[in-house]
C-alpha cells in the first residue's frame, strides 16, 4: 500500500512541477512577444515620422513628438533643440533644400529606442549659411537614435556627415596657419 501512495505522490509532484514550469515559460514567452510587438510599433512610428517629413507634412510630423521633445544634433550637443525649434529648423531646411528625402538603410528597435541609419538626398535651392545656391544634388548619411515613450518620440540623438554635406556645397576645409 505504501508504494502506490508514494508513486501517486511523486507523480502528482512531478505534474505540479512541470505545470508550474510551463506557466513560467509561457509568461516569459508572452513578455517577449509583447516587447517584440512594442518594438515593431516603435519602428513603424519612426518610419511614419520620416515619411511625413519627406512629404513636407511638418504639421503632421509634430503629432509624433512630445511637447517636451529634445533633438540633440550632434548627439552630445549641450543645447538640444526643443519641439518648436526643431519645427522651425525643418521648415527652413525644406525651403533651402528641395526634393528632400530620407532612405532608411537600417532600422533596429531595442526596448524603447529605435536606431536608424539613413541617407538624405536633396537639391540645394536656397542660400544656406552663406553658401549661394548651387542647384547641386547633395546626399549625406547619418545615424539617429529615437527615444520613444508611450508611442510618442521624446528625444532624438543624431550624428550626421555634415562635413561631407558642406563639401558637396563647395566649402573647403583649410588648415589654420600656425601662430608665430
Amino acid at each position: 500500500m505504501k508504494n502506490p501512495v508514494l508513486v501517486v505522490s511523486l507523480a502528482s509532484l512531478l505534474c505540479f512541477t512541470f505545470a508550474c514550469q510551463n506557466k513560467a515559460e509561457k509568461a516569459e514567452l508572452e513578455r517577449f512577444r509583447t516587447q517584440a510587438k512594442v518594438e515593431e510599433q516603435n519602428k513603424a512610428l519612426v518610419k511614419r515620422w520620416v515619411e511625413e517629413q519627406d512629404q513636407g507634412n511638418l504639421d503632421k510630423f509634430l503629432e509624433f513628438i512630445s511637447p517636451d521633445f529634445l533633438w540633440y544634433d550632434p548627439s552630445n550637443n549641450p543645447n538640444p533643440m526643443s519641439k518648436e525649434e526643431t519645427y522651425q529648423f525643418l521648415v527652413e531646411d525644406f525651403k533651402l533644400f528641395k526634393e528632400m528625402n530620407h532612405r532608411i538603410e537600417e532600422i533596429v528597435a531595442v526596448d524603447d529606442k529605435v536606431i536608424v541609419r539613413y541617407v538624405i538626398h536633396a537639391i540645394h535651392e536656397g542660400e544656406f549659411q552663406g553658401i549661394p545656391v548651387t542647384g547641386k544634388e547633395v546626399k549625406f548619411s547619418g545615424i539617429a537614435i529615437f527615444q520613444i515613450n508611450d508611442g510618442i518620440v521624446t528625444e532624438v540623438r543624431e550624428e550626421a556627415d555634415k562635413l561631407g554635406w558642406f563639401q558637396q556645397l563647395g566649402m573647403e576645409l583649410k588648415l589654420k596657419e600656425a601662430k608665430k
